[in-house]
């Protein structure tokens, strides 16, 4: 049984199985409808989500299954004391596989290892998001037609958010990629992530203003400069307008440069952005559904029925 951690925990072959598997699903949406007739997907979700738990809902109806969970840990035994270990040795007996959000880093990996179904991380802490970011590696795929030759911008808070970790640690896996990392200093990239990638011999670089290296860029990951993360809001209200993506900023950039965000969005791209043709993120909200029908198909074994 094989169970969805992180995005590592797939080879790169098994990546691209999945990617060809998500745009045939893409393509062909009816040939998947009755796939998973029978089969129960929980969603357990100790924190608040909107599009990760619907697309896995959505995905999971769209493939003929059912859904059945919770939508906060107020409204599950874990505001009694439950354990994460006991919640899934319970659901276990309940579902076919699930997905779970949780806001303590390796709670899904403590489910993996008690569960007798497949555990899929929706999200945990500031550490992984897989699902995410194979949904941003099919929308790279689906604009640029490629992974490797590019030059990636991430811009924002960087040093919390799971969706810039789990990307990094998934594109650094295809040949000259390059890496910008954009945000105030307070919001950097982990000192970890700084270290695996010099070790490693990756080419990065780190600024601190988006018009400087915009230009550049192939595509632009944007995420929220979060207010909380700041102990004096002064400083955060001098530098949040600096990572706001505007016309402006964005006429800078190459016509081919597309916008991705995992959203929501809070003022960190402007709404005169949506119109842009470049503006990718609301069709990275539609890509994730493929994606996570096509890793509920593959972590159940019912992939294997269909000639990719």
């Amino acid at each position: 049984m094989k169970h969805l951690l992180s995005p590592l925990d797939f080879s790169l072959e098994e990546v691209s199985h999945m990617l060809k598997l998500a745009q045939d699903i893409m393509k062909n949406q009816e040939k998947y409808s009755h796939v998973c007739d029978g089969k129960k997907l929980a969603t357990l979700f100790y924190e608040p989500s909107t599009r990760t738990r619907l697309s896995f809902e959505a995905a999971m109806l769209n493939l003929g299954g059912k859904t059945l969970g919770f939508q906060s840990a107020d409204s599950s035994s874990a505001s009694k004391g439950e354990s994460v270990a006991d919640t899934i040795r319970v659901v276990s007996c309940y579902a076919d596989i699930c997905a779970m959000r949780h806001p303590k880093e390796g709670a899904p990996m403590v489910a993996s290892q008690y569960s007798r179904i497949p555990v899929i991380n929706a999200g945990d802490g500031g550490h992984n998001h897989p699902t995410q970011t194979f949904t941003d590696l099919f929308t790279i795929l689906e604009l640029k037609g490629r992974l490797d030759n590019m030059t990636i911008g991430l811009c924002g808070d960087l040093k919390f958010g799971r969706t810039v970790h789990s990307l990094v640690n998934a594109m650094k896996r295809y040949p000259n990629v390059k890496f910008i990392f954009v945000s105030p200093d307070e919001l950097k990239i982990p000192q970890y992530l700084r270290e695996e990638l010099t070790n490693e011999g990756y080419e990065f670089e780190e600024v601190r203003q988006l018009e400087d290296v915009i230009g550049n860029l192939d595509i632009l990951y944007m995420t929220r400069v979060q207010k909380e993360r700041f102990f004096n809001e002064d400083e955060y209200i001098r530098l949040k307008n600096s990572f706001i993506l505007d016309e402006r900023k964005l006429s800078l950039a190459k016509p081919d440069c597309y916008v991705l965000h995992p959203l929501p969005r809070v003022n960190e791209i402007s709404v005169e952005v949506d119109n842009d043709p470049r503006a990718a993120y609301f069709k990275q909200v539609q890509n994730g559904v493929y994606v996570r029908m096509a890793l509920i198909l593959i972590l159940l074994g019912l992939d294997k029925q269909f000639d990719i």
